[in-house]
């Protein structure tokens, strides 16, 4: 059966991040993950960790400026890339948080493949954590370097990097490319995360195109022993929309 994730970056965003934890945690998740966690004091989001024995999954690095999306595969940029990197790492430690999402940014050609490579080697090196990156579809970040799971595996796979790992989103890779059980089961040595949402709306998941109870089974008899994120945008106030969880996770 799939562990559930809830990702606050969308849900319970009402409320501080810590209450958005306890949130989480009365809703029957058994984790957590984020999206940029910095504004919030360390000492009050470990002390929601702590109180509801919920783990954090992963947080990301900095967007940059307006419609950058990333930092990491822009040319010119290294120094302000490191930094969100060191960052990210800092604010990972301090919570325990067992991912790091490095975020590309929009760029395109060799400079900026090359500018990408360097830089997870960078954040590779930097800490034990597991990093991960994530394509993302052309629809919600037009421009993004990184845009298909095939470009991602050749990465990670020229890289070589222990802990350096993909974050496969069923929806963004229904977007962009499909055939969801096939590349699952492909890429499995390679996922450190999976997060699912409604296609196209990104709403609950028990709507849309993708039959997420068979994903579900998949995920299970591949063998994915990690958690399951649930990173959509509800289509009313969150707490009204969590009967997805009993519909496909009975």
């Amino acid at each position: 059966m799939a562990q559930l994730s809830a990702n606050l970056g969308f849900l319970w965003t009402e409320l501080t991040l810590p209450d958005a934890v306890r949130a989480a945690a009365k809703a029957g998740f058994g984790a957590v993950e984020c999206h940029w966690p910095y504004q919030t004091a360390v000492v009050d989001l470990r002390a929601a960790l702590r109180e509801t024995g919920l783990p954090m999954l992963g947080l990301n690095t900095l967007r940059g400026n307006p419609g950058e999306m990333g930092l990491a595969a822009l040319p010119g940029r290294q120094a302000e890339a490191r930094a969100a990197i060191d960052q990210a790492i800092a604010y990972a430690d301090a919570i325990d948080a067992a991912n790091i999402h490095v975020m590309a940014g929009t760029a395109s050609g060799g400079d900026a493949a090359e500018t990408f490579a360097d830089n997870l080697r960078y954040a590779c090196a930097a800490t034990r954590r597991t990093i991960l990156i994530e394509p993302l579809n052309h629809r919600d970040a037009p421009g993004y370097f990184l845009q298909t799971s095939a470009q991602a595996h050749a990465i990670i796979s020229t890289l070589g990097l222990a802990n350096l790992k993909l974050l496969f989103d069923c929806y963004h890779l229904q977007i962009i490319e499909g055939d969801l059980t096939r590349r699952l089961e492909a890429l499995l040595p390679h996922i450190g995360h999976i997060q699912i949402a409604a296609v196209p709306s990104r709403a609950e998941p028990d709507s849309g195109e993708v039959d997420y109870r068979h994903i579900l089974h998949v995920v299970d008899q591949i063998g994915y022993a990690g958690w399951v994120g649930a990173e959509y945008r509800p289509l009313r106030s969150t707490q009204e929309g969590l009967g997805w969880m009993v519909r496909l996770c009975p």
